[in-house]
């Protein structure tokens, strides 16, 4: 979309404490928070616009391919089960949005992680697991957030539905367009059509912040830094 940089930009220095509070000041008190459980996998944060996906819990039938036959078989798997469709999509700023269905799968790791960050992917958020080689994605510095990590890949486990449709993920119904602004509070989703408003009143609270913790901290004799107003 032609005002994804808007968008970006105008939410960029923004704290998910800041939009909630944005989201309250516009009447939404009940939407856009999710499940407090879905956690970041380490203490990050990032601002996007949503892509989603989603996937539905393998119904079969299963292989009974062992040893170099299985290799042959998850190949074919990948490529006409357990696609990735939406991955060539991605453009710089996207925060991809994956309902894997509360499955326990790592649809995600070291590898194709870092072909996402390539791509301009700014996130990860899950319904589920959806990330595993966990260690490797830290140090790479892949901002994620989900319910819990897991070692499992996808074959026999999930299959693709759809792309660039609503999902929902911590309670939280996403479109593709909207803004997800995460970090370490958790993640809120805001819809692009009250996107505006919301910023609004998101920056005033973050100002006003940022000049009274400035006080406090010359009160205290800390150095300034950027999370507080310069003089």
């Amino acid at each position: 979309m032609e005002d994804n940089k808007f968008y970006l930009d105008l939410y960029n220095d923004l704290r998910v404490a800041d939009v909630r509070d944005g989201m309250d000041w516009i009447g939404y008190h009940n939407f856009g928070s999710m499940d407090p459980k879905v956690r970041p996998l380490f203490r990050t944060r990032a601002v996007g616009i949503a892509r989603t996906a989603r996937y539905l819990p393998f119904v079969g039938p299963y292989p009974e391919a062992r040893g170099d036959a299985y290799t042959e078989w998850q190949g074919w798997y990948y490529g006409n089960v357990g696609t990735y469709p939406w991955f060539d999509d991605l453009t710089d700023g996207d925060f991809m949005a994956i309902d894997v269905s509360g499955v326990n799968v790592g649809m995600m790791g070291s590898d194709n992680t870092l072909g996402a960050l390539r791509k301009g992917c700014r996130g990860f958020v899950f319904n589920g697991s959806g990330m595993r080689d966990s260690d490797e994605v830290i140090m790479q510095k892949i901002p994620t957030w989900n319910y819990f990590v897991s070692p499992s890949m996808i074959q026999c486990k999930i299959q693709f539905d759809q792309k660039d449709i609503p999902v929902a993920i911590g309670g939280v119904t996403i479109f593709p367009g909207d803004i997800i602004v995460a970090d370490g509070d958790g993640v809120i989703v805001v819809p692009r059509a009250v996107a505006k408003d919301v910023a609004k009143y998101a920056t005033k609270i973050l100002d006003e912040d940022k000049i009274n913790r400035r006080n406090h901290y010359k009160a205290l004799n800390r150095e300034l830094d950027d999370t507080v107003a310069k003089d």
